[in-house]
């Protein structure tokens, strides 16, 4: 009987303001993660920056900008070749597999279609390592939402907390993942997170992003608008449901009156909101305790919010809670890799409605 062994895995995924690209090594066997090697952010240049941005934006027709979607996946793939070598050199360590989530371009579960921007099959043919990638599109084929599929990796960092218990990502999206108190497992994306935000802040000043929420602070929430983004058909879907970050763009047009400070505090109120009912009304259990992660979870206003909404639960931010969250999602990436390669599960179907446990991400040799 072969054992399952720790692996020494590198993670990559892109920020939703493009930022930098995060990265993050760790020893799994794909069940439990024995160490932290290392976690680093490396920035985009500002030319690819920007064209990345362009091409992400609402109302972009896939099949008149083939070309162009090529283009800047190559682009896309040899900037994270050389970042991986450079990390590499720095960190001295020999790397089992590589986990990789592209920038994510399309996602429409009802259609049968996600689509991201890199190529892992290039970089494992470059670099001579395993990678994998495309994780999301077995799900899909099979009839699942796709996303989330973070769980697994969640219920690793957090075998040790109490339950009840949800772990809120604030990434380009929310999502919510709840455990039980005797071992249920739901997930399921909730709202926008970062990437509203993000998108009012570029559209309104050219900024990437509301840092340290220090506009959202300085602004005033409308109730009136506020409310008016809550009656958004997606937010009483019942789970398992999943979205892509521009399935809120027609509602946020609803800020353009605003002041900069002002648009930033009601889209950020929305998120919190947005959370707030999600975990009330769809959750079998209201947790004792919540855990945030991501890049909004260092956006003390929007944490603020969080709370305020959610005064009777434990809201819980990454220095306060014991288990390593730096790099988050490049992590799950590096976890999800080894389960792909240990014939473990990443789907569930209370996660994204599969009708059974399900294997995915597709293998590229080095």
């Amino acid at each position: 009987m072969n054992l399952i062994k720790p692996m020494k895995a590198l993670g990559l995924t892109s920020v939703s303001s493009f930022d930098d690209v995060e990265l993050s090594l760790i020893s799994t066997d794909g069940v439990d993660v024995y160490e932290f090697l290392a976690h680093q952010k490396i920035p985009y240049g500002e030319e690819l920056q920007e064209r990345l941005r362009k091409l992400t934006e609402n109302g972009l027709v896939l099949e008149e900008n083939a070309e162009l979607v090529l283009e800047i996946e190559q682009e896309v793939t040899a900037f994270y070749i050389e970042i991986i070598k450079d990390f590499m050199s720095e960190h001295g360590s020999e790397i089992d597999v590589i986990g990789i989530e592209g920038i994510l371009l399309c996602h429409n579960p009802q259609a049968c279609l996600t689509q991201q921007i890199v190529s892992p099959r290039k970089i494992a043919q470059t670099l001579g390592i395993k990678v994998v990638g495309n994780f999301h599109r077995a799900d899909i084929i099979s009839g699942g939402q796709g996303y989330p599929l973070t769980p697994s990796y969640y219920g690793a960092l957090t075998a040790e907390v109490e339950k009840p218990a949800a772990v809120v990502n604030l990434s380009e999206i929310s999502s919510i993942t709840w455990f039980g108190s005797h071992g249920e497992m739901m997930a399921f994306d909730c709202g926008p997170a970062n990437s509203a935000i993000n998108e009012w802040v570029y559209k309104k000043a050219g900024m990437n992003m509301d840092y340290n929420g220090k506009l959202a602070i300085t602004g005033k929430v409308d109730e009136k608008i506020l409310a008016t983004l809550m009656k958004h058909k997606y937010l009483a879907l019942y789970p398992p449901k999943s979205m892509e970050k521009n399935i809120f763009a027609e509602k946020l047009e609803h800020l353009e009156g605003l002041s900069l400070e002002d648009g930033a505090a009601t889209v950020t109120a929305f998120v919190a909101e947005a959370i707030a009912y999600s975990l009330l009304m769809f959750v079998p259990e209201v947790p004792d305790r919540i855990m945030l992660c991501g890049g909004g979870a260092k956006n003390p206003t929007l944490v603020r919010f969080v709370r305020q909404k959610l005064s009777d639960i434990r809201v819980l931010i990454p220095s306060e809670v014991e288990m390593n969250v730096d790099a988050i999602d490049a992590g799950c990436a590096a976890f999800l890799a080894v389960r792909r390669l240990n014939m473990l599960p990443i789907s569930f179907p209370s996660t994204t409605g599969v009708s059974e446990p399900l294997i995915g991400g597709e293998v590229f040799e080095g």
